[in-house]
């Protein structure tokens, strides 16, 4: 192996630990409030924010979304609106297993996210596959970071991984409407 090789590699290395390294977002201007995932997420709210990837690519949205509680499943129900005109609809699922304990379903998760509560914050880990120019797709993992700021609103953080490299992320303000 030639010192550049190595070098090269070493780099790669370090990266790829880096990343796997690094703890989700935690959001800004949270309250010391905890999150309680019945509570926050029930009844009718606007969510605006961003996606945001390596490649540069920046794509605005707007969800509208309606969650409903049953005592024991969360579901919310979310409409998409990009700024570039694409709708889409996406139902989460997501059930309590143990006190701060969810697994969770939606029609573009992989298996079964994992939700937990951390503190002031609800965490929920999930993989996806997003569409890619070759028809495949690609699978990557959101980690998600929920906490309700000082005017009661939900900052929902992510970022998007794709084998342990950070490659994405997404933010956005959940507003209560009722």
């Amino acid at each position: 192996m030639t010192k550049r090789a190595g070098l090269a590699a070493l780099f790669a290395l370090c990266a790829v630990t880096t990343a796997c390294a690094t703890r989700p977002p935690t959001p800004t201007d949270a309250s010391t409030t905890a999150f309680v995932l019945e509570r926050d997420l029930v009844g009718a709210s606007v969510a605006r924010g961003e996606f945001r990837a390596i490649t540069g690519t920046r794509r605005a949205f707007t969800v509208e979304l309606n969650g409903t509680w049953d005592g024991n499943v969360l579901t919310l129900v979310e409409d998409f609106a990009y700024e570039d005109g694409e709708r889409d609809r996406k139902t989460w699922r997501l059930t309590r297993t143990a006190p701060g304990r969810f697994t969770g379903t939606r029609e573009d998760v992989v298996g079964e996210a994992a939700g937990f509560v951390d503190g002031a914050v609800f965490r929920l880990e999930y993989d996806v596959i997003l569409p890619s120019e070759d028809g495949r797709g690609r699978k990557v993992r959101f980690r998600d970071v929920l906490a309700l700021n000082a005017d009661g609103d939900v900052l929902n953080n992510a970022t998007i991984g794709w084998f342990g490299l950070r490659v994405g992320s997404v933010s956005l303000v959940i507003e209560r409407q009722d």
